[in-house]
């Protein structure tokens, strides 16, 4: 089944008290009292991915018709203001950089590629740089990192590499490769710039190390790994022994999220498979430290996708029966649902904000 229109949970999803419209919106835009809005894409395959910018006034949203749709966003309003091109093969996945670095998209497709775009006036949009044959198979993930670390974009793969692109003063693109596992990766987060979690990370007990770059990876081997760039000679490296006991996924790894940096020296990961899973992993006490994981709850079916809100609190999970759920830990530490969003397109072709790849 095809899924051409996404939803979004807006404030009303996760406050029942605040106000919701009933008015048509712009391309098809509908939203009903206290739920979601739902927009018609207007794209001709199914839709795997849908992410607004750092401001929340654009949209982007990517699909297997092999293109990527912008929207400005006003309100509930939803405004189509270009139709990207360039892939060969369906588009997995999309990320916004920060805005220091301008208006710019990265994008990933089952074609190895990941291309970066640019709006360089309204509405017109160029190409920044095009990585053909990155990989030699699909490409499942890209995010870019912290913009501490300069414009950089991580991708996962299914030949079992994340690639990280850098782009330089000079305008080139660089390319570093991590080699994570065989059997592929299907997801790729970065760690948040925290120089507060690095306390007793450097030559001695309490002072701050700088922040080195950090990704956590989901991969088809059932595991997640986390990556870190060494000071000292640039390479990156395995955090080794990173896993603490307790549940782990039986199947492919399909989303990790890291979660924004909120209590010092306290960080937290989510992970969501095909088992049905979501474990929500923390560390506390920094590089070094194990991470303790948490089931937060067993689904009915695959769990695709994840996503934090801005302060951390809220997870929200994007399964395969077409429903999107928001989850918020308690003062005890347990996870409780506080909000399901269902699919509510009336057509059959509605569903959940990313779906199956």
């Amino acid at each position: 089944e095809k899924v051409k229109n996404f939803k979004m949970a807006t404030a009303a999803a996760m406050d029942p008290t605040a106000a919701a419209t009933t008015a048509p919106q712009q391309n098809g835009a509908t939203s009903q009292a206290g739920g979601p809005i739902v927009v018609d894409t207007q794209h001709d395959d199914m839709v795997h991915d849908a992410q607004l910018d750092y401001y929340g006034c654009k949209l982007a949203t990517s699909s297997s018709d092999r293109t990527i749709k912008i929207y400005d966003v006003s309100g509930n309003s939803f405004a189509h203001t270009a139709t990207l091109q360039g892939h060969e093969g369906p588009v997995w996945e999309v990320s916004w950089s920060h805005p220091k670095f301008g208006i710019v998209l990265a994008s990933c497709s089952f074609d190895g590629s990941v291309l970066i775009h640019r709006e360089s006036r309204p509405r017109e949009w160029t190409l920044l740089h095009a990585a053909r044959g990155l990989h030699d198979s699909s490409v499942n993930g890209v995010a870019f990192a912290p913009h501490e670390f300069g414009l950089i974009a991580a991708a996962a793969s299914s030949d079992g590499r994340v690639s990280v692109l850098t782009h330089n003063e000079d305008d080139t693109w660089g390319v570093e490769y991590i080699r994570d596992n065989s059997l592929g990766v299907n997801a790729v987060s970065w760690a948040p710039y925290a120089p507060f979690n690095e306390a007793g990370a450097g030559e001695g007990e309490g002072v701050a190390a700088a922040p080195q770059p950090t990704v956590v990876t989901g991969g088809c081997d059932n595991r997640i790994r986390f990556w870190t760039r060494s000071a000292q000679n640039g390479q990156w490296e395995e955090e080794p022994g990173a896993l603490g006991p307790g549940p782990a996924h039986t199947d492919w790894v399909r989303d990790v999220a890291w979660a924004p940096a909120i209590i010092p020296g306290v960080d937290v990961v989510a992970s969501c498979s095909e088992d049905k899973t979501v474990i929500v992993w923390t560390r506390t006490g920094g590089r070094g430290s194990s991470w303790e994981p948490k089931l937060l709850h067993a689904f009915e079916a695959p769990v695709w996708r994840l996503s934090w809100s801005v302060t951390g609190s809220v997870l929200a999970v994007s399964s395969g029966d077409s429903s999107v759920t928001l989850w918020k830990a308690g003062l005890d530490g347990v996870w409780r649902r506080v909000s399901h969003v269902e699919d509510v397109a009336g057509d059959g072709e509605g569903g959940s904000a990313a779906a199956q790849q």
